[in-house]
């Protein structure tokens, strides 16, 4: 995590780095402002172990109306009906790695665009991980964000509702604990395979002042924090669109 980020939406706030048993390593980084359902979605699932069978990937996005597209190479499309969000899975020469691209952009009128968020990720991770980003990708549900503290405004409708003041404190407070909870079986999982003693989790920094937060590691990063009385509910004016 980038503790001092620069504004600019195209450098990486979030890194994260892996390596599987076999030897594999991977990598995958979100730029300026990708929604943190979408970031909380995949390090969720870094918690749980991996399925047997292998979950899809596309399918989450054209059962939500996203079109799809192969070319004879073997690079993927998906984009959302409204043409602000794709995904893509490609190379850049055939035989190459493939890599993965999401992004979301409007046009600015001059033929180029202007990019709102993007992430990239390893063709080396694992399938389910791919999978859980793609389905929260996916996802139409409203998000909540502080009220009148969003970009591009014009594409949502804030409404108030959900949580507010102390009911929100209190379930961020429950998501912390079933986030460390989850670690902690994580961390016991990974001892018994190993037959290491699991590593504890580096010290968090100090939550700012006045926030809901408590220290207590990366994914409670994630957590999305609002001002208590002026928290609302983002609505898609069209159908899938995730706001910011």
């Amino acid at each position: 995590m980038v503790l001092e980020p620069d504004p600019d939406p195209y450098g990486a706030w979030w890194r994260i780095r892996g390596q599987e048993e076999d030897g594999r390593r991977w990598y995958t980084e979100f730029g300026a402002h990708t929604p943190v359902e979408i970031l909380a979605h995949l390090t969720d699932a870094l918690l749980e172990p991996g399925p047997k069978l292998t979950p899809p990937i596309w399918s989450p996005l054209t059962a939500a109306g996203w079109s799809y597209e192969r070319d004879v190479r073997g690079n993927e499309t998906a984009r959302h009906p409204d043409g602000i969000l794709s995904l893509e899975r490609w190379s850049v020469e055939p035989g190459e790695t493939f890599h993965w691209r999401a992004q979301a952009a409007l046009p600015n009128g001059g033929g180029g665009f202007e990019r709102i968020w993007h992430a990239y990720l390893d063709d080396q991770m694992p399938p389910h991980l791919i999978a859980a980003f793609t389905t929260a990708l996916a996802s139409d549900e409203p998000v909540q964000r502080g009220m009148y503290d969003v970009l591009h405004s014009h594409l949502v409708t804030q409404e108030q509702r959900g949580p507010q003041g102390e009911q929100l404190a209190a379930a961020h407070e429950v998501r912390l604990k079933a986030i460390r909870a989850a670690a902690r079986k994580a961390r016991r999982r990974t001892a018994l395979t190993t037959g290491r003693p699991a590593a504890l989790p580096a010290p968090a920094a100090p939550a700012p002042a006045g926030s809901a937060d408590e220290p207590g590691g990366t994914p409670a990063r994630l957590i999305p924090l609002f001002h208590p009385s002026s928290v609302s509910a983002l609505v898609p004016n069209r159908p899938h669109h995730r706001p910011r």
